[in-house]
């Protein structure tokens, strides 16, 4: 049995001088350190200046366009698309794939993340560099059929989800068509019908740009949620992404369906200069989930940022300083998260999954230590982080990576 000691943080608050027990992968219990001496425990980490809080669950990336990081900047997003990724995209092999997967997955968990869901091509080899760091991945083959892509052809997505499905313990398969204006109807329904057979989760990218609901709308009549409503699609299996142009008549069917819209600020407001309707949704009643996306539109893997970015673009978008909350972000990294996937974790709680991450508050702006929360979402930063836990275990040790045997500085030479 392991043992974290340090103050509790989750989205019910805070609590100091708490151990947290860990055994066969989840939270055994939650006791007092006091109380600690009374176990039969084997390693304890932390101590009386460290938070525990939930592991971050990063709902949408791109883990392997890490490689990209620092091309494309300041254009719009269907240009960058265009005339920067997909170009670029086309030249992938699944070396390059996995080298860069295993590279955006490592940041990822430094920075906080213990669960990634990731939506690219050669989906194999970023389940492979997953397995190899130990985090906890939902992963889906891209799938296109209106945009000549070839790696992204669809039915590698079928073949994908059918060989990885249940090989893994952390490792789950999904499907992920690319985007309402990308995958044509038919395809969208072939993708609900094998999704209603297997119970699969369905990731895909929703009104992230202007020009994707204009091509919608010409080809199908419809709006993109209506699209995906029609499709038989828009139900508690599907993870749609970004929603920056969603309508009043969408937000509506969106948070009535029960779906999960996975929130990614930076990105967006990097990309496109806008901020989805994500304060309407939540108010009525949407599930909402964050990630970081990728390396390029981001331009980093750090979740804890993620959640300042998207309590303060909030609160400018509804030009309304209480909107939204630190504890609605952290909500939308852990619980929401956990909802949207299906896991039974985004709280530290016995019976809980062993997702952990221990952070260093002997930091100056983690004074006065008054509120927690205010200083994870506002003063923090990934760097913060000192030792990652997945499944009861460690994953990550300031700089090191156990289950990989790779020091930070080992990346640099891959």
């Amino acid at each position: 049995m392991k043992a974290i000691m340090g103050t509790l943080l989750d989205v019910r608050g805070a609590k100091k001088g708490r151990a947290v027990l860990l055994e066969g992968g989840r939270i055994y219990d939650v006791v007092p350190t006091g109380e600690l001496k009374n176990w039969d425990v084997d390693e304890v980490f932390g101590g009386k200046d460290y938070l525990i809080i939930p592991g971050l669950i990063n709902a949408h990336t791109h883990v392997a366009m890490t490689k990209f990081r620092g091309l494309g900047d300041d254009i719009p997003l269907d240009e960058w698309l265009n005339n920067v990724i997909w170009p670029m995209e086309k030249e992938w092999t699944g070396e390059d794939v996995y080298k860069w997967a295993l590279i955006g997955i490592a940041e990822a968990v430094a920075n906080g993340s213990t669960t990634i869901n990731d939506h690219y091509f050669f989906a194999e080899e970023i389940a492979k560099a997953a397995q190899k760091l130990g985090v906890r991945a939902f992963i889906g083959q891209t799938m296109m059929d209106l945009v000549d892509m070839p790696i992204a052809e669809p039915e590698k997505g079928f073949k994908f989800f059918k060989k990885w499905s249940g090989k893994d313990e952390l490792v789950t398969a999904t499907l992920a068509p690319h985007a309402t204006d990308t995958v044509s109807r038919e395809l969208l329904e072939g993708v609900r019908d094998f999704s209603e057979q297997k119970n699969a989760l369905v990731h895909i990218h929703v009104a992230q740009s202007r020009e994707e609901v204009k091509r919608v709308k010409k080809r199908e009549g419809l709006l993109p949620v209506e699209y995906l409503k029609e499709a038989g699609l828009l139900n508690e299996r599907l993870i749609g992404v970004h929603g920056v142009y969603l309508t009043e008549r969408e937000v509506g069917l969106y948070a009535k369906s029960g779906a999960t819209l996975v929130h990614c600020p930076i990105s967006l407001a990097k990309l496109e200069g806008s901020i989805a309707p994500i304060i309407r949704l939540w108010e009525r009643g949407a599930n909402i989930a964050l990630g970081n996306d990728c390396a390029v539109s981001n331009n980093a893997m750090d979740m804890i940022l993620e959640m300042k970015f998207a309590a303060i673009l909030n609160k400018v978008k509804t030009e309304n300083p209480a909107k939204a909350t630190a504890q609605d972000v952290f909500y939308w990294a852990t619980l929401g998260g956990a909802k949207a996937l299906g896991l039974n974790t985004g709280l530290v709680e016995k019976g809980y999954m062993a997702d952990l991450v221990l952070i260093n508050t002997k930091k100056l702006h983690f004074l006065p230590e008054a509120n927690y929360l205010s200083h994870l979402v506002y003063a923090s930063r990934g760097s913060d982080v000192e030792k990652v836990f997945v499944n009861g275990d460690l994953i990550y040790d300031r700089g090191y990576f156990p289950k990989a045997k790779m020091m930070v500085e080992d990346f640099h030479a891959l």
